[in-house]
C-alpha cells in the first residue's frame, strides 16, 4: 500500500478485485496485444506476407509487458499506443515490422474499451442476479407480515414487508433488462482506419472490398463478438459510453432508493442492515447503530448518477470523425463508474443477505395507526346496524381529530376506538371494534401480489442464471 500519493478509494476501499482487474493496466495492455495478434493472424489468413514465426513470437510475449520501457517511450513520443507498439516490438524483433499493420490507435484503444465494458457488464449482471435472489427470498419469507405503508412518509394503508421488497426487486429487474439489452447490442469497433473509411486496409488487400469486410468480421470473432459497428469515424460513437453509463446510473438509482428506505426503516427500528459484533456506530455515542452500509450505497450512487453526465457531454461535443477531448475524460469517468457500481452492488448484496426484521416493532407501529384506517369499516358496520351515515361520518371525523390531538400534544395512546365505543350512536362495544383491527384485513392483495410477482417474473429470471448464483459479499471497511 502506498501512502505518499493519491489512491482512488474505489480501488483501496470499495470495489471488488474482479472489477479492479478488468480496468487494470495488465488487462488493458494484454488486450491490446491480443488485438494486435488477431489483426496479424487475420492479415495472414487473407494473404498478407506474415509468417507463422512472427505470429508465434507475438503470442509468446502477450504478458511480459515492460512498463518502464513503455513509460520511457511515451515520454519521448507523447503517444501511448506507439509507446506500446515499440515496447512490444522490442521483445518481438522478428514481428516488429508487422505489429499494428494498417491500424490506427483506436483499433487497440477503442476495441479494448468495448471488450472491457462487455466483461464489466457481465460482472455487474451476475451481481444484480445475486442481489435479486437474496431479496426474493426475503420477500417470500415476509410476504404476509403486515406493516404500515407510507405515502409522503405519512402513515397510509397497510402493506406487507414482502410486498415492499417487491418494489425494490422490480427496479432491479428493469436494470437487468437494461444490462442484457446493452450486452446484446454491444459491437466491436473493428478495423476502421483513421477516419473510418478502411482506406488503409483496402490498400493492404489491393482494393478487394470483400476481403476488407471479411477480415474485420474475422477479427471480431477472434475477440468474441458477432459483429462490428457498420460505420464509424476513427472512434466508435461516444454515445455508446453515454448509453452504458445511463444503464449504470439506473442501477445506482435503484440502489439509492433501497438505501433510503433502509435508513428510514432502521430509524423506525423495524428493519436493520447487518451490524457486526465489534462494529462501532459512533466514536462518541457508544450505543449508536448507524446504517453505514446503506449510507455508503447512497453516497456512491450519487457519484455514479452525476458521473453519467460526463460521457453524455463528451458524445455531444465530438467533432466530425475524431477529436481528442474525450480521452482524458474517458480514462476517469468510465472505469470509476463501473468500480462504483460494483462497490454499490457488493454493499447491496451484503445488506440484502443479512437484513434483520423486528416484527413486534412493526406490529406496534401498525396498531398505533390502524384505528384510523379501520374507520371506513366501522362506518359501514354502524350504518348496517341502523345508524345515519352522514351523522356517523362527522362523529368519526371529530373523534379522529381528538385522538390525533391526544397522540401529538399529550404523547398518549390512540384512543379513537374508546371514543367511538362510548358513543351510543354507533351501537358497537369496544370488543367488537377491536375485532375489526385484524391487520391482515387491511393489506389487500399484498401477499398475493408478492407470490405472483415472484412466481411469474423473479423466479423464471433466476432459473435462467442458476450458474451465476452463490456470490457472497464481505465488507472490509
Amino acid at each position: 500500500m502506498t501512502t505518499d500519493n493519491y489512491t482512488s478509494p474505489l480501488s483501496s476501499r470499495y470495489a471488488s478485485k474482479e472489477m479492479q482487474h478488468l480496468f487494470s493496466a495488465d488487462n488493458k495492455f494484454r488486450t491490446w496485444r491480443r488485438l494486435w495478434i488477431a489483426l496479424a493472424e487475420t492479415e495472414q489468413e487473407f494473404g498478407l506476407d506474415i509468417t507463422d514465426e512472427q505470429l508465434t513470437e507475438l503470442k509468446e510475449h502477450i504478458e511480459d509487458i515492460d512498463y518502464a520501457a513503455a513509460a520511457a517511450y511515451e515520454k519521448k513520443l507523447r503517444h501511448d499506443v506507439m509507446a506500446h507498439v515499440h515496447t512490444y516490438g522490442d521483445c518481438c524483433p522478428t514481428a516488429r515490422g508487422i505489429i499494428h499493420l494498417g491500424a490506427t490507435s483506436c483499433y487497440v484503444g477503442d476495441n479494448t474499451d468495448i471488450i472491457i465494458m462487455r466483461d464489466a457488464l457481465r460482472l455487474i449482471h451476475g451481481k444484480l442476479i445475486n442481489v435479486i435472489a437474496k431479496l426474493a427470498d426475503f420477500a417470500e419469507e415476509y410476504k404476509a407480515l403486515p406493516t404500515l405503508g407510507y405515502t409522503h412518509f405519512q402513515p397510509a394503508q397497510p402493506t406487507t414487508v414482502g410486498k415492499r421488497a417487491t418494489l425494490w426487486l422490480q427496479d432491479l429487474l428493469l436494470d437487468v433488462e437494461e444490462v442484457e439489452h446493452k450486452l446484446g447490442k454491444l459491437a466491436l469497433l473493428g478495423s476502421k482506419g483513421t477516419t473510418g473509411t478502411q482506406a488503409s486496409f483496402l490498400e493492404l488487400f489491393e482494393g478487394d472490398h470483400e476481403k476488407v469486410k471479411a477480415a474485420e468480421l474475422r477479427i471480431a470473432e477472434k475477440m468474441g463478438f458477432e459483429r462490428c459497428l457498420a460505420v464509424s469515424g476513427q472512434t466508435y460513437t461516444r454515445k455508446i459510453d453515454a448509453m452504458v453509463l445511463a444503464t449504470l446510473s439506473g442501477i445506482a438509482q435503484s440502489a439509492h432508493k433501497f438505501s433510503n428506505d433502509m435508513r428510514l426503516l432502521q430509524h423506525l427500528k423495524e428493519i436493520e442492515e447487518p451490524f457486526e459484533k465489534n462494529q462501532i456506530g459512533s466514536s462518541a455515542m457508544a450505543y449508536k447503530r448507524n446504517p453505514m452500509r446503506s449510507e455508503r450505497m447512497a453516497a456512491l450512487a450519487r457519484y455514479v448518477m452525476i458521473d453519467a453526465l460526463n460521457p453524455a457531454v463528451t458524445a455531444a461535443s465530438q467533432w466530425f470523425e475524431r477529436s481528442l477531448d474525450d480521452s482524458a475524460n474517458k480514462r476517469l469517468s468510465m472505469p470509476e463508474a463501473f468500480l462504483a457500481v460494483d462497490a454499490i452492488l457488493e454493499l447491496y448484496l451484503n445488506v440484502a443477505s443479512g437484513l434483520v426484521v423486528y416484527p413486534r416493532v412493526i406490529e406496534k407501529h401498525l396498531l398505533a395507526e390502524l384505528p384510523f384506517m379501520a374507520t371506513e369499516n366501522i362506518l359501514m358496520d354502524a350504518v348496517k346496524a341502523g345508524g345515519d351515515r352522514q351523522e356517523l361520518h362527522e362523529k368519526i371525523r371529530q373523534y379522529s381529530m381528538q385522538a390525533g390531538d391526544r397522540i401529538k400534544r399529550e404523547g398518549g395512546d390512540n384512543n379513537l376506538l374508546e371514543l367511538i365505543a362510548a358513543d351510543p350512536a354507533f351501537n358497537m362495544d369496544l370488543g367488537k371494534l377491536t375485532e375489526l383491527l385484524w391487520p391482515e384485513n387491511y393489506t389487500g392483495r399484498a401477499r398475493e401480489q408478492t407470490e405472483e410477482f415472484l412466481a411469474e417474473e423473479v423466479r423464471p429470471l433466476l432459473a435462467r442464471y442458476t450458474g451465476e448464483l452463490g456470490l457472497t459479499a464481505e465488507i472490509f471497511v
